[in-house]
């Protein structure tokens, strides 16, 4: 695990009618701050990396669909830089990932169907807090392609 990613398990609530999916309340102790609520749809096979927010903490969480959250530890003096994370998560591991300012992210539709990624953000979007790096940049050296065994 990446220095200072949390990974929450969130509670959802099926009945007859259907389902209600908690994502982030003012109460978790988790909870730091509002700033924005935006959603990223991502089409099967297109990928949406790398992203690094200098002052933004992420909250995701996969409200359909499913994807591949992949994390890049490239902080400066941080016990696990250099590290690869990834997390799969959405309707098959209903989860909360909070990635903290300086975490390179970026992330990639599993399966055939678009995903649609939550993002309770700290702060508004500001895109002069945001550095955007290419999906196969050779620094961090990631293979978005699928593993066979």
């Amino acid at each position: 695990m990446i220095e200072g990613v949390q990974i929450i398990p969130l509670r959802t609530i099926l009945d007859e009618r259907g389902m209600v999916r908690h994502m982030l309340k003012s109460t978790d102790p988790h909870f730091h701050r509002f700033g924005e609520i935006y959603f990223s749809v991502i089409f099967p096979g297109a990928i949406k990396a790398w992203h690094v927010h200098r002052k933004m903490e992420l909250n995701y969480a996969v409200v359909a669909g499913n994807i591949k959250l992949v994390l890049y530890d490239a902080r400066k003096g941080s016990p696990t830089r250099g590290e690869i994370q990834e997390i799969f998560m959405g309707e098959e591991n209903y989860v909360l990932v909070q990635i903290p300012p300086h975490v390179v992210n970026g992330f990639k539709a599993v399966g055939n169907e678009k995903a649609i990624v939550a993002n309770c953000a700290t702060i508004p979007h500001d895109p002069d807090e945001i550095e955007r790096i290419d999906p196969f940049d050779p620094g961090i050296g990631y293979r978005w392609d699928i593993r066979h065994g």
